[in-house]
C-alpha cells in the first residue's frame, strides 16, 4: 500500500434505504476504482474500469451507484449504474464538464451536483438522468456540502474565512442564509443536513477563540455555537442516523481520538479507539460503528462493532519493519511534533530521509505509510515533521508563520535536523528530503535556502515557481496561494519571490530528483521546466521523471515507478559504496536497497 492509498482511504458508502448495499473504492489491476459489496452474499462487483483509475463514488437511497468520471486534469461528469449493474448513464444531463465539487441525492429521485469550472461554480438540480437545472453560479471555487431531507434546503460552501464561508438556499436560487467565516467568530465549515427530523439541521465547525466548537444551523433559531463542546486541535464530524447525536473525529497530534455529542442533553462521551489514527468512521443504522483504523506498523484494517462483514483492504504480509519514537523539539511558537521511525538494528545513528507532508493544512500521522516501509526496510530513519502551518496542533500552529509563507516551515524542519543529530539518531552528512505536492515545494525550497544542510531531495508534482503556479492554477489554488500571501503576485511580488524555489535554483549544490506530471493542474508542468531550466543554467545535479497523469493520480503502476525511482535515488547519494578495505583489515559491503531485492 501506497503513501497516496493510505490518505485516500475512506470507508464504504452505505445505502440508507438497505444498509446490506455498499459502494467503496478499491484496487482493482493497480488502479483504484469503484466497487459495490453486498453484505448478504459478501461478495463485491467492479463498477468502474477506466485507464486512469476512479476514486470518487457514492451511492444513493435506491442503491445506484454514482462516480465521478474525469480525465487526467480531473476535468469531467458524474455518471451512474444500477447497483446489480447494467448500462452507465449520466446523472444529470446538459451539465457542462467540470471539477466534482459535491454531490447529494434525496428521495424522487432528486439529484444536485456542484461542478467547479474555469473561475465559477454552478449548482445543479434535477431528476436522475435528467435535465440538470441551473440553482445558482458563484464566482471562485465552493462546494455543494448538502441537501435537506425534505428536499427544500441546500448548503453551499465557500473558504472557511470568507464573509459567506456557508450559503443556505432554496432550490430556486433564493438565499435563506449568509453564514461569515471572518470577523469575531472565525472560520466556519458545513458538515451537511441531519438525515431525519421535523426541521432541517445543518452541522457545522467553528473556529473561534483557538479552539473548534461543534454549531449547528436551523432555519427558526439561525446558527447556534455549541460551547460546551469545544476542542484545542481540530475535528470533522458526522450525524447519527437519529439525527440527535453526532460523532465527531479529533486530529490531536499526529493521532485521533472519538466522541459522540448528545445534541439534546448537552454532553460529550468519549468512544474508546486504540492508539493510532482512524482514517475514518462513520455511525450507521442499527447501533452499528464503522471504523478504518492504522498505526506506523499496522496497515489500515476496517471493522464494526456489531460484526457487519466489510469488504477485504489489500494489506502488507509479514512484519512491518521499524520501531516509532515521539520527538518534540523547542522551537519560537512551541514545540514541533516530529514522528521518527528508526530501523530495528539498534544502531545508530542512521541515513535519514525526512518525509514532508503536503498541504499546508494536512499533518503527517501515526498510520502505515508504504514509503516509511519501503524505506525503513532500507536501513534508513524517517523523520515526519508536524510543522507550523500543519492541522492537527490547533488553529495559532495553523497560523504560524513568522518567517514568511515555507520559509517557516523549512526553519523547523532545520530546528528538528540539528535535534536529532545532536540526539545522535541521524547522521547529518546523510540525510536527504522527500516531499510531494506543497511538501515537494519544501524541498526546493529548503535546498535552496540552506545549501548543504540536507545531502539529496526528491520533489514529486512541486510549486518550483509560485507566481507562475498561480497564473497557471486552478481557481481553488489561486484562492488558497491568496490567502497564504496576502494578495496576488501582481499585488504583493516581493511576497511571492521571497517564497518562491526559482528564486533560488542558482544555490542548489545538493543532488535532485524533480517528478513531475504533464497534466498537473495544481503544479502546472511548465513552471516544473522552467526551475529545471534555471538548475540547468547553474549546473546543478539534478535528475528528472516525468509522468503522463494530473496531480492527483490513482493508478498506483504511477506510484511504484515514484517510489522504486526515489529510494534507488536516495540510496545511491546518501550512501554511496564503500570503497574495499586493505586486505587484512576488513572490508564492507554496500547496503542494498530493500527495492533492489
Amino acid at each position: 500500500m501506497s503513501r497516496f492509498q493510505v490518505y485516500r482511504a475512506a470507508l464504504p458508502e452505505v445505502c440508507s434505504a438497505d444498509p446490506r448495499r455498499m459502494v467503496f473504492t478499491a484496487d482493482a489491476e493497480g488502479r483504484c476504482e469503484i466497487c459495490t459489496w453486498d453484505t448478504a452474499t459478501r461478495r463485491s462487483r467492479r463498477v468502474t474500469d477506466r485507464p486512469g483509475g476512479t476514486l470518487h463514488g457514492a451511492i444513493d437511497r435506491d442503491a445506484r451507484i454514482w462516480w465521478f468520471d474525469e480525465d487526467a486534469r480531473g476535468v469531467g461528469q458524474w455518471r451512474h449504474q444500477a447497483f446489480t449493474g447494467g448500462p452507465d448513464r449520466p446523472g444529470l444531463t446538459g451539465v457542462p464538464d467540470g471539477t466534482a465539487r459535491g454531490l447529494a441525492v434525496i428521495g424522487g429521485p432528486i439529484a444536485t451536483i456542484g461542478i467547479g469550472l474555469d473561475d465559477s461554480t454552478t449548482i445543479r438540480i434535477g431528476r436522475r438522468g435528467g435535465p440538470g437545472r441551473e440553482v445558482t453560479r458563484v464566482e471562485g471555487p465552493a462546494a455543494l456540502a448538502g441537501i435537506a431531507p425534505s428536499g427544500d434546503l441546500l448548503a453551499l460552501t465557500r473558504t472557511a474565512d470568507s464573509p459567506a464561508a456557508v450559503t443556505l438556499l432554496t432550490p430556486d436560487g433564493t438565499v435563506v442564509a449568509v453564514l461569515p467565516g471572518d470577523g469575531p467568530h472565525g472560520r466556519l465549515w458545513a458538515l451537511g443536513f441531519a438525515p431525519t427530523g421535523p426541521r432541517p439541521t445543518l452541522l457545522l465547525v467553528r473556529e473561534h477563540e483557538d479552539r473548534y466548537l461543534l454549531a449547528t444551523w436551523t432555519p427558526a433559531g439561525g446558527a447556534v455555537a455549541h460551547d460546551w463542546c469545544a476542542f484545542d486541535t481540530q475535528i470533522t464530524a458526522r450525524w447519527y442516523p437519529d439525527g440527535h447525536s453526532v460523532l465527531i473525529r479529533q486530529d490531536r497530534y499526529g493521532r485521533s481520538l472519538l466522541h459522540r455529542a448528545h445534541l439534546d442533553d448537552r454532553t460529550l462521551t468519549p468512544v474508546p479507539t486504540p492508539p493510532g489514527t482512524l482514517l475514518d468512521a462513520a455511525p450507521r443504522p442499527g447501533g452499528d460503528l464503522h471504523t478504518l483504523w492504522t498505526d506506523t506498523t499496522h496497515p489500515p484494517t476496517m471493522t464494526s462493532s456489531t460484526g457487519t462483514p466489510l469488504p477485504p483492504l489489500g494489506t502488507v504480509t509479514g512484519h512491518v519493519p521499524g520501531t516509532v519514537r515521539d520527538i518534540r523539539t523547542p522551537g519560537p511558537d512551541g514545540p514541533v511534533h516530529t514522528l521518527l521511525s528508526l530501523p530495528e538494528d539498534g544502531t545508530g545513528p542512521h541515513p535519514a530521509v525526512f518525509l514532508v507532508h503536503g498541504g499546508p493544512a494536512d499533518h503527517d500521522r501515526d498510520a502505515y505509510d508504504g514509503t516509511v516501509h519501503s524505506l525503513v526496510a532500507s536501513g534508513f530513519a524517517v523523520a515526519r515533521v508536524n510543522y507550523r502551518g500543519s492541522t492537527g496542533y490547533g488553529p495559532s500552529w495553523q497560523r504560524a508563520y513568522r518567517d514568511g509563507v515555507g520559509h517557516t516551515q523549512v526553519a523547523d524542519l532545520a530546528a528538528v535536523h540539528a535535534d536529532l543529530t545532536a540526539r545522535g539518531l541521524i547522521r547529518p552528512d546523510a540525510t536527504g528530503l522527500w516531499g510531494t505536492s506543497w511538501g515537494g515545494y519544501l524541498v526546493l525550497l529548503a535546498l535552496g535556502t540552506r545549501p548543504g544542510l540536507w545531502r539529496a531531495g526528491v520533489a514529486v508534482k512541486p510549486v518550483a515557481d509560485y507566481a507562475a503556479a498561480h497564473a497557471a492554477g486552478t481557481v481553488a489554488l489561486r484562492a488558497l496561494d491568496e490567502r497564504l500571501f496576502g494578495g496576488t503576485p501582481d499585488q504583493v511580488p516581493a511576497r511571492y519571490a521571497h517564497s518562491s524555489p526559482i528564486r533560488y535554483a542558482a544555490r542548489v549544490r545538493d543532488p535532485l530528483l524533480v517528478v513531475a506530471a504533464t497534466h498537473d493542474t495544481k503544479c502546472p508542468a511548465q513552471q516544473v521546466r522552467s526551475y529545471l531550466g534555471a538548475l540547468d543554467a547553474a549546473g546543478a545535479r539534478h535528475e528528472s521523471l516525468w509522468l503522463d497523469s494530473g496531480h492527483d493520480g490513482y493508478d498506483g503502476g504511477d506510484h511504484m515507478t515514484v517510489l522504486r525511482r526515489a529510494v534507488l535515488f536516495l540510496d545511491r547519494e546518501l550512501r554511496p559504496p564503500r570503497r574495499p578495505a586493505p586486505r587484512g583489515e576488513g572490508s564492507s559491503a554496500p547496503h542494498r536497497s530493500a527495492l533492489n531485492h
